[in-house]
């Protein structure tokens, strides 16, 4: 059965983003891009909610013709594309090339997709990993915790959070301090 993987870079204090949507302490150096393209290369599909498809969509679709642009982004550039897409939103009318939009979770439709055939599926943007949380169709958190403290922000987890039982599988300190916490989500 494919997983649900929420891929999600964090400040040391749980911000997902700063202030005014800050992502520019997001520390993603040669290394930690080769390492994300390994991984998502191995991926089915990016579930993604509008705010989130919207960013990628403004750079990705034509990052690798940038000849400014290091080799790990252009290869990424080809992932991205090549990926299908599920896009959640209720304002967006259309999505571009590979990707399908829904209004909204349907969770025997998530569940649906999991019995495909063909690697996990990532899982990006907080609001979508709330609802996807909710429902209980997470199985697995990369968390990329920066060696920063953002101070304010929005949090992967606010406060309010029911608890999650969670297992640690794997960790991986980058040369940049980046540290890799990989969690299974344990169910009952």
């Amino acid at each position: 059965m494919r997983k649900i993987v929420v891929q999600m870079m964090l400040s040391l204090d749980g911000c997902f983003e700063g202030p005014d949507h800050d992502l520019s302490w997001h520390q993603v150096d040669e290394e930690l891009h080769t390492h994300f393209n390994e991984h998502l290369a191995t991926m089915s599909a990016f579930l993604e909610g509008r705010v989130s498809y919207e960013l990628m969509e403004a750079v990705w679709p034509t990052a690798d013709q940038d000849p400014d642009n290091s080799p790990t982004m252009r290869e990424f550039a080809g992932i991205w594309r090549a990926m299908p897409k599920v896009v959640f939103s209720r304002t967006l009318q259309e999505a571009g090339p590979n990707a399908s939009l829904r209004s909204e979770v349907d969770p025997d439709e998530i569940r649906a997709l999991q019995q495909q055939p063909g690697g996990d599926m990532t899982l990006g943007w907080v609001d979508l990993v709330e609802t996807f949380r909710r429902l209980e169709l997470v199985d697995e958190y990369r968390l990329y915790v920066n060696p920063v403290v953002v101070g304010r922000g929005r949090r992967l987890f606010e406060p309010g959070t029911e608890p999650i039982d969670l297992e640690l599988v794997e960790t991986r300190r980058f040369g940049n301090g980046v540290v890799l916490l990989r969690y299974a989500v344990l169910r009952a």
